[in-house]
């Protein structure tokens, strides 16, 4: 028991470490020339942290060494034919944390009745035609926030006085953050990321996010009515905070808070060249009429 709590206690401290700035005030962010907090660069949004806390950990909130070791080791097993994670996946690494949830302290998404109701209710998704593919699927929006992922974790951000740009490795995608002041979208114009409008909060960016299109998802529920508030905050030379909280009175009974650690990453940042070499929807599409001519006795 005593070995078990040292190692708890060591994780803490490695924890403590990665998420939170540097104590004293010995260190700063750096500043663009123009004065805003310098967010540039090539960050890795990979993780092999859950979303949410596990019920086998109850109320702990951090791993010890062997259960850190036992994650990271299932990042590179071969699980099964094709061998994904060993080939094709990133191979994303504990933080040592049994969840990005930090709020509510259990670690677990607040459904409301309706938004359970509408989770337990999700159809799986078609394999029939290309319209009822889920959106990736079709090459058309990864989404946001972005919170971990198999692969193409890169993002690449990159600053003005009135704006800051986020380029996505997935899916190809970027996203514009106003930071001039400029008046949101009528509520009526939605958009594949939402619209954005960012300022900053001492050395945190902070960025509010409506306006999402009804098809646009969340764990497979539209986030029509989402408002997005997600915080960026350098924690030195080589990493960014990243906090994200979710509102929606229709789906969770109260706002609820993720966070993971961006590290700086020398890239490369590939193409996405998802329509190009989407075999996966061709292979699809053919079982599909396959099944059918056999279900038809053809």
């Amino acid at each position: 028991m005593a070995s078990s709590a040292l190692a708890v206690r060591r994780t803490a401290v490695t924890i403590a470490m990665l998420l939170l700035p540097t104590a004293g005030g010995a260190q700063t962010a750096p500043h663009t020339p123009w004065g805003d907090p310098d967010l540039q660069g090539l960050w890795n949004h990979g993780t092999a942290t859950p979303l949410e806390r596990p019920e086998r950990y109850g109320e702990r909130t951090l791993l010890d060494e062997a259960e850190v070791a036992e994650v990271n080791a299932a990042q590179t097993s071969a699980e099964g034919v094709g061998a994904r994670r060993v080939v094709w996946w990133e191979r994303s690494l504990s933080d040592g944390r049994t969840a990005m949830i930090v709020d509510p302290p259990d670690g677990r998404i607040p459904w409301s009745e309706a938004g359970r109701a509408a989770l337990d209710a999700r159809s799986p998704d078609g394999f029939d035609n290309p319209e009822e593919r889920n959106l990736p699927g079709r090459c058309i929006s990864y989404g946001i926030p972005r919170l971990g992922g198999p692969y193409s974790q890169n993002i690449h951000i990159a600053q003005a006085p009135d704006q800051l740009i986020l380029f996505f490795e997935m899916v190809h995608e970027y996203r514009v953050v106003w930071l001039d002041g400029r008046p949101r979208l009528p509520d009526e114009i939605r958009l594949w990321l939402g619209d954005s409008r960012g300022r900053f909060e001492g050395d945190t960016l902070v960025v509010e996010t409506t306006n999402f299109h009804p098809d646009q998802e969340f764990q497979r529920l539209s986030m029509e009515n989402v408002t997005l508030t997600e915080r960026f905050t350098r924690t030195g030379d080589d990493a960014i905070r990243y906090a994200v909280t979710f509102e929606d009175p229709s789906l969770w009974s109260r706002p609820w808070t993720a966070e993971i650690r961006m590290p700086r990453t020398e890239g490369p940042m590939f193409e996405f060249a998802c329509h190009e070499g989407n075999v996966g929807m061709t292979a699809i599409l053919e079982i599909a009429r396959w099944e059918e001519e056999q279900a038809a006795g053809r």
